[in-house]
């Protein structure tokens, strides 16, 4: 992977100025984030053309498999 140095931030920078990092993925796509000089995180922004392309239908299903997941007992207590 190769990242661009107008990316990179450290994990300090990032917690005390959150929306500086939020302006660099807007501007690059995508923010790199160093955690003891080591890339460790990446903040990217969504709506950057070709990155994820799912279709809303598989949007939908991905959160309905996350909530299902999550509320699993609920859903078998309330099934009795």
């Amino acid at each position: 992977m190769t990242i661009n140095t107008n990316q990179i931030l450290s994990m300090t920078e990032v917690n005390q100025n959150f929306s500086k990092a939020v302006k660099v993925a807007d501007k690059n796509g995508s923010a790199v984030i160093f955690k003891n000089n080591k890339p460790r995180y990446m903040i990217v922004d969504l709506n950057q053309e070709g990155f994820i392309e799912l279709t809303d239908d598989e949007k939908i299903e991905i959160v309905a498999k996350r909530v299902l997941n999550k509320y699993k007992p609920a859903f078998v207590e309330l099934a009795k």
